[in-house]
C-alpha cells in the first residue's frame, strides 16, 4: 500500500512514498516550492545538464518483467562534480522551480553523502492510472 504524501516542514521520501512524492511534486510545483525534502537515489546525469546538476534516481518497475525506468528529482549541488554516475547518494534539500524543458521542481541540495545501495532500490508507479512515457532529447 502507497503511503500518503505529507506536507510538513521534512518531507522524507522513501521507497513506499517515493513515487507518490515525485508526482505530487511535479503535479502541484508552487505549492511545495520552499519545503525542505530528504531521500536518497543514485547519480543520474543527463548530456545536457549544467556541471552541478544531476537527477537523484530510482529505477521505476514498469511491468510484472522488471522493466524499469528511471524516476527522480532534478537536483541542484556544487559537489556533485566529486560523484561519479551511479553512485548511491542521500541529499537534503529545498524545492526550487526552474525551465528545464518546461517547468519543473529542482532541489537545491543543502547536504549530500554516500551511502550504501539499499535492499529496496527499486520503485513502482504512483497509482493505476499512472502512464510510464518516456521523452528523448
Amino acid at each position: 500500500m502507497k503511503e500518503p504524501v505529507e506536507n510538513k516542514d521534512i518531507c522524507e521520501i522513501n521507497t513506499g512514498n517515493y513515487t507518490n512524492v515525485l508526482k505530487a511534486v511535479h503535479d502541484n510545483i508552487d505549492d511545495y516550492v520552499g519545503k525542505k525534502i530528504k531521500f536518497s537515489g543514485y547519480v543520474y546525469r543527463m548530456f545536457d545538464f549544467q556541471e552541478n546538476q544531476f537527477v537523484l534516481a530510482r529505477d521505476m518497475i514498469i511491468s510484472s518483467d522488471f522493466q524499469t525506468v528511471v524516476v527522480g528529482f532534478l537536483c541542484s549541488c556544487h559537489e556533485i562534480t566529486n560523484y561519479e554516475n551511479g553512485t548511491w547518494v542521500e541529499i537534503e534539500g529545498t524545492i526550487t522551480k526552474v525551465d528545464y524543458h518546461g517547468t519543473m521542481p529542482m532541489i537545491q541540495v543543502q547536504s549530500i553523502r554516500t551511502i550504501e545501495k539499499p535492499v529496496d532500490e527499486y520503485v513502482y508507479p504512483p497509482d493505476e492510472s499512472f502512464v510510464a512515457t518516456s521523452t528523448i532529447l
